[in-house]
């Protein structure tokens, strides 16, 4: 499969969890890179009292990763996104800079904590709606809401929110339990896309083509394109999928 997409990864060096350092980041591309990707929307934190670092150096610390990527890989497209944590009045941020968006497209990767209720989820993706922006909601499989009632999903996406999943999910590196409720999101084409969430080159490594490739052979090609190619370049692009 050509042209495979990683919409969802800490990469940048120094503003969030991820990769502490050029180097790492650096590694983690190549990892990314010898796994078959040739796409990465890099989507640094944004959190409340936790992750708020500022944008113009999240910017320019992709800038001198992107400059470094160039002359050692230099066919792989790297774009600046961000994976956003709700909370009440996150439209007027969100719309207030590109740069919490996905490309600065109308796209916006949200995160929710696990305990967050369904009335919640609906609430803050309905706000984003409203204020013209898409929500996608990062490692859906996470969230006891929708893990507790599979069908929440297709009131998310009725709404116009699509779902977004972990690829170590689908693999069974978060265990089982999460393995085998991916697999039921598979099976009911409930998924609209698969990130790494990558953070660094031991736990949190990305996976991105082992997974592909577990997709293709369960659920077919064409399946695989869509989630990992298709969807992923529309988000780039601000179209919809």
């Amino acid at each position: 499969m050509q042209g495979i997409w990683d919409i969802h990864c800490h990469i940048v060096p120094g503003v969030d969890d991820g990769s502490g350092s050029m180097e790492t980041s650096l590694a983690m591309l190549h990892r990314e890179y010898d796994g078959g990707v040739r796409h990465i929307i890099l989507t640094p934190h944004f959190r409340k009292a936790m992750f708020e670092t500022e944008r113009e150096k999240v910017e320019q610390q992709y800038n001198l990763l992107k400059e470094r990527a160039s002359s050692e890989l230099p066919d792989l497209d790297l774009y600046l996104g961000c994976e956003f944590h709700v909370y009440t009045d996150m439209p007027e941020q969100i719309g207030s800079d590109p740069r919490y968006r996905m490309n600065g497209t109308d796209y916006v990767l949200l995160e929710f904590s696990e305990d967050h209720s369904a009335q919640y989820i609906e609430e803050r993706c309905r706000s984003a709606l409203n204020a013209g922006f898409i929500p996608i909601i990062a490692h859906g499989e996470r969230y006891d809401a929708i893990r507790k009632d599979i069908g929440f999903i297709d009131s998310l996406h009725d709404a116009g929110a699509y779902l977004q999943v972990n690829a170590n999910s689908i693999l069974g590196k978060d265990g089982w339990s999460m393995k085998h409720f991916c697999a039921k999101l598979l099976k009911t084409e409930r998924i609209d896309f698969i990130g790494s969430d990558a953070h660094n080159l031991k736990d949190r490594a990305p996976h991105i083509m082992e997974c592909a490739d577990e997709v293709a052979r369960k659920y077919g090609r064409d399946a695989a394109h869509v989630l990992f190619v298709h969807n992923p370049r529309c988000v780039a692009e601000g179209k919809i999928p």
